[in-house]
């Protein structure tokens, strides 16, 4: 072979090897079957006592992310589908509808209502979700093992738990009315920590120990607005609901906010000048 024809030789090797580290889903590292963010970290999946999903999750900002319809695939789901309009796949298992919509931080399940604060992503046209919401609607436990990086996950006997067991109806009738009547124009995630304050009170020792009971505790004079203008008895409205529901699953935005204010409307100044400034959603600041 002549010199000018082995240098052509490896001109044609190293171009070919260039186009493969380019190729969507391949890592110089020969890793991911998907194109994951860089700073995406390998995670070892277990179904069951069996390795899945190998090569096709990955951590992305402290979040564990798998393909929706893949795992979906893997239990055995009755059917998948996908609305290019709404961009939101559907999967019908155990009788009960998931809903996941691209970029969304929530993924609904039977009736029940999961928030996460990383959102759904889409990955190479491929919807990816966060594993511990995912793994409740399916009926599976969930365990983490730090030291060999790996989910470990188990089916339940009983399946997914349903909406009229998780969700007291007196707690959550109560609590989606504060919501709508104290932050009914709020962003999803503002009415979110209106309804963590009133759990968060619920919790306390200071206060009674039901939503019912926070809602209308009269010590010290009445302690929301809307019990006293009769806007807690209006019917709320879809999302009111659905905040409702996720603060009862255990979503919070906070566990030390108490006390709420819109500083525009307010007519005392008691809780900003008494309490600890926590933070600003919307226009309602918390305090602790």
């Amino acid at each position: 072979m002549t010199g000018k024809r082995k240098h052509w030789v490896a001109f044609l090797l190293c171009t070919a090897m260039l186009i493969l580290l380019a190729a969507p889903g391949i890592s110089a590292a020969g890793g991911w079957e998907y194109s994951f963010p860089e700073n995406a970290a390998s995670v070892s999946i277990t179904l069951n006592g069996k390795k899945v999903l190998e090569r096709q999750a990955a951590i992305i900002d402290s979040t564990t992310y798998v393909p929706l319809r893949r795992f979906g695939e893997l239990m055995g789901a009755d059917d998948i589908r996908w609305d290019a309009k709404t961009r939101t796949a559907s999967i019908v298992y155990g009788g009960n509808t998931i809903k996941v919509t691209d970029g969304s931080h929530l993924m609904s399940a039977g009736g029940r209502y999961f928030y996460t604060d990383a959102t759904v992503k889409n990955i190479d046209d491929r919807l990816f979700v966060p594993i511990r919401p995912l793994a409740t609607a399916f009926g599976l436990s969930v365990n983490w093992h730090a030291e060999t990086r790996t989910v470990e996950l188990k089916s339940v006997a009983s399946g997914m738990a349903s909406a009229s067991k998780v969700y007291n109806s007196d707690d959550l009738y109560w609590l989606s009315r504060i919501i709508y009547a104290e932050a009914g124009g709020e962003s999803l995630r503002g009415q979110i920590a209106v309804g963590n304050v009133v759990l968060n009170r619920k919790a306390s020792r200071s206060y009674p120990n039901t939503v019912y009971g926070v809602i209308f505790d009269r010590k010290g004079g009445v302690q929301f607005t809307p019990v006293a203008n009769g806007m807690i008895y209006k019917t709320p409205s879809e999302t009111s609901v659905i905040a409702a529901k996720i603060c009862l699953e255990g979503y919070t935005v906070s566990v030390q906010a108490l006390y709420f204010m819109n500083p525009r409307l307010a007519t005392s100044n008691w809780i900003a000048q008494n309490c600890t400034y926590l933070f600003t959603i919307g226009n309602h600041s918390f305090y602790a």
